[in-house]
């Protein structure tokens, strides 16, 4: 400290954090525990106990827990100034030199003091093992040994709170040291890498998640990483946050929270690929979830991925990329068309703005009706239902026309309405890759095109090989086969009790 006050070697305030409450720990020994002892030892044949003495000052030894958090940094900071100032190097060295060290360095005798509480701690438990069970001092000594233990487990607590703090402002200086984040009462628990799977075209890019006791951090890896290394996205408050776990594609849950809903995948998980026939495969009963009702507008929902749906979810009309186009209702998480969703509702948990919701989500949350010219409203010709025809259907099912070889060609939609039974209407639906299940769940989806109309009346049927297969006859047959009077229809795996026609 001398060498310190005349600022030659070290500065005056790196000497005190080296050495910390050093000297009030070396005070407290000096001035009471050692003469309390010594005092004690003295009078041992009159008053053979310690256990008092020590119960009276242990409280004192919590003192010690100060110094053991500084020891790392006390540490660094010695190797760090004899590296970058040779005065300081050679005032240790020539300390180290004295006899008084017995040939120890500085560090070696700094560890002392970490170390002086587990042997108290040790040096009494042989004690009390040693003890008569009669003995005087035996109930003292006990307690005793129990206060030390408990001025043990706080050092060991400082330690550990000490280590908790410099993790956890590591952690905030990689987040750029945000305001609203940076709490010493916060606990990080877990971070790592993570993929976020999009609802748009399924695709992943590289995120970071930080779980701490009391939030989620959704964060992006910044591409120059000066003053931070991660761009806070979003923060998820673990009270009222919802981890489910996808049970269809391995490594990958969703996390739900109050403003908004995650799909995200473990960096080591499999990254989800293949066709768009492939992940249809999976139905959107197994991958959607159904809002529940009282939830509705108060927490984020669970956004259906755009390649899991290829018509509405509200009016089962065809998406295309022209006059029906896929949007999001921000209640429900459905993909519907514009149409649809073309409606406003103040959801609670995006602070009650303005957000696009679909009809029936719009009706819950606000309680209208709807007007009758928007329900009236002319359908173009692109937009003929498919849909409600076959609500008002006698007949409707899936079909595979077939050529004369018996070899399956293009895929229908089949329906008689109920308003014009002489007429067979052909919608055009999605093709599915022979032997591959088309989605389940809901029917095959037609495509907005005008139907194409075989007149019933006057046409003949037979039944031909192989079973649930007829040939139709008609003498104006639908351009789908040019050339052709006649074409072979399987019924659909979807509808397998479309009976036979009759003649």
């Amino acid at each position: 400290m001398k060498e310190a006050k005349t600022g030659k070697t070290v500065p005056e305030e790196v000497v005190k954090m080296i050495f910390s409450n050093i000297s009030s720990i070396y005070q407290f020994h000096a001035e009471f525990f050692l003469p309390e002892l010594q005092k004690r030892m003295e009078d041992w044949n009159r008053n053979p106990r310690i256990g008092d003495v020590i119960q009276k000052l242990a409280p004192f030894l919590k003192m010690y827990g100060e110094y053991v958090k500084n020891f790392d940094k006390a540490v660094e900071l010695i190797t760090a100034w004899s590296e970058k100032s040779p005065p300081f190097q050679e005032l240790i060295a020539d300390i180290q030199k004295r006899k008084v060290c017995a040939n120890l360095t500085l560090q070696h005798h700094m560890l002392e003091p970490v170390q002086r509480i587990p042997r108290y701690e040790l040096l009494l438990k042989d004690y009390v093992r040693k003890l008569p069970p009669q003995s005087p001092d035996r109930s003292d000594a006990e307690k005793a040994l129990e206060m030390i233990f408990m001025v043990a487990k706080h050092s060991n607590a400082a330690i550990a709170e000490m280590e908790r703090l410099q993790n956890l402002w590591v952690v905030y200086q990689r987040l750029g040291l945000e305001d609203d984040i940076v709490d010493p009462s916060n606990e990080l628990i877990k971070e790592g890498p993570i993929q976020k799977i999009s609802t748009r075209n399924n695709s992943t890019s590289e995120k970071y998640l930080f779980l701490f006791n009391n939030m989620l951090l959704y964060c992006v890896p910044k591409v120059i990483q000066v003053g931070a290394e991660f761009q806070v996205h979003l923060r998820i408050d673990v009270e009222g946050m919802k981890v489910r776990q996808d049970t269809e594609f391995p490594h990958t849950f969703l996390v739900s929270g109050k403003k908004r809903s995650l799909e995200l995948q473990a960096s080591w998980g499999r990254v989800r690929r293949g066709t768009g026939e492939d992940r249809r495969a999976g139905t959107t009963q197994t991958m959607v979830s159904h809002p529940q009702t009282e939830e509705l507008g108060l927490r984020a929902p669970q956004w259906v991925r755009d390649n899991l749906v290829t018509m509405c979810m509200r009016c089962k009309e065809p998406f295309n990329a022209i006059t029906r186009r896929r949007h999001h209702c921000r209640a429900c998480g459905y993909v519907v068309c514009a149409r649809c969703s073309d409606y406003k509702a103040e959801l609670q948990y995006d602070g009650n703005r303005p957000n696009r919701v679909c009809q029936e989500c719009y009706i819950f949350l606000t309680g209208h009706t709807l007007l009758e010219d928007r329900e009236g409203r002319h359908k173009g010709i692109l937009e003929v239902s498919a849909a409600e025809v076959s609500n008002r259907s006698l007949l409707c099912s899936s079909l595979q026309l077939m050529d004369k070889n018996g070899k399956g060609g293009t895929r229908g939609w089949f329906v008689i309405p109920q308003d014009d039974p002489l007429v067979l209407y052909i919608y055009a639906a999605p093709q599915v890759r022979p032997g591959s299940d088309p989605p389940r769940g809901t029917p095959p989806v037609p495509h907005p095109l005008p139907p194409t109309t075989v007149p019933v009346l006057g046409r003949t049927s037979e039944p031909t090989p192989p079973s649930h297969c007829w040939a139709t006859r008609c003498g104006t047959w639908p351009r789908a086969s040019p050339g052709t009077s006649s074409s072979w229809c399987s019924p659909g795996r979807c509808s397998p009790s479309w009976p036979t026609p009759r003649s």
